[in-house]
């Protein structure tokens, strides 16, 4: 059977993916940054699991304003990084698993999760940044792409509590494959920021913090929050925070908090990292 091995937070902004191609991870702005994955680098070397799945927000590249699905999974055999027009250098292809896919994409309606598939899906930074935080190193991809996007992008948005339901059935659908694959998930986006109007660039520090606890211990406390409460708190693109209720909503009730790593501002965004392992496949 599959074994979902444990998730892992990050930042997914396109800053990020300039600062790795033009090696700046040593640039006194970056250092700290960049320091805090070593010890999630360190835990997937060491675990090596099989798949990746990304739960991420499509930023125009295959779904703009006109069509957003809430949910999408990628049914793909492969997923080709294209141009967005931030001068980041296209990835080399990232290699998906269709069976898995497919399997998830069954298990979720029979849950009741109207999920949208998708047999061709283009990824951009969202997926791409953090693929190349947890193995640019290496200088290829050592596990198979999974991408998950979630609407957070145009209203109406999934709730919070949806999303970590959305977490619930997947980490049930991954139990229920019954080969023997290491999956690991990893929530990106995050943490508070905004890209415009009056209070551009805020970071509520303190939040993000209680944010990162709560995600560990009690991500009910995050699922109760409206929209509303949270872009209060975290700004506008703050809301991509519930995306991480995927990822922790997969995991059991009690995790292994093995790294927790919290770094701002890094273009005027909130970034952190946790690394949680799930105790029953540790």
């Amino acid at each position: 059977m599959a074994k979902l091995i444990g998730g892992i937070t990050t930042s997914h902004i396109p800053a990020i993916g300039n600062a790795m191609a033009n090696k700046l991870e040593q640039d006194p702005y970056w250092k700290r940054f960049f320091d805090g994955y070593e010890p999630v680098k360190e835990w997937l070397a060491e675990k090596q699991p099989d798949i990746a799945i990304v739960v991420y927000n499509d930023h125009g590249l295959n779904f703009f304003l006109d069509k957003v699905p809430t949910f999408a999974l990628g049914c793909a055999k492969t997923y080709e990084n294209a141009d967005e027009g931030w001068g980041l250098p296209s990835s080399t292809n990232f290699e998906g698993d269709e069976e898995f896919s497919w399997h998830l994409a069954n298990s979720l309606v029979e849950q009741e999760f109207d999920i949208t598939t998708c047999q061709e899906m283009l990824v951009d930074h969202g997926l791409v940044v953090p693929m190349g935080l947890m193995w640019r190193h290496l200088g290829h991809w050592p596990v198979k792409v999974i991408p998950l996007a979630v609407n957070t992008v145009i209203q109406p948005l999934p709730s919070a509590k949806r999303c970590l339901d959305l977490g619930r059935a997947l980490g049930k659908a991954i139990a229920s494959y019954p080969e023997d694959k290491k999956v690991v998930i990893i929530g990106t986006g995050g943490l508070s920021h905004q890209l415009q109007g009056e209070r551009a660039g805020i970071i509520d520090v303190d939040y993000d913090l209680e944010c990162m606890e709560h995600i560990i211990s009690d991500p009910d406390w995050l699922a109760r929050q409206s929209h509303s409460e949270i872009i209060e708190k975290a700004g506008t693109e703050g809301i991509e925070v519930i995306m991480w209720l995927v990822m922790r909503g997969a995991l059991p009730a009690k995790v292994n908090a093995l790294h927790k790593h919290y770094h701002a501002p890094i273009s005027n965004t909130g970034a952190g990292v946790l690394l949680l392992e799930n105790p029953d496949a540790a």
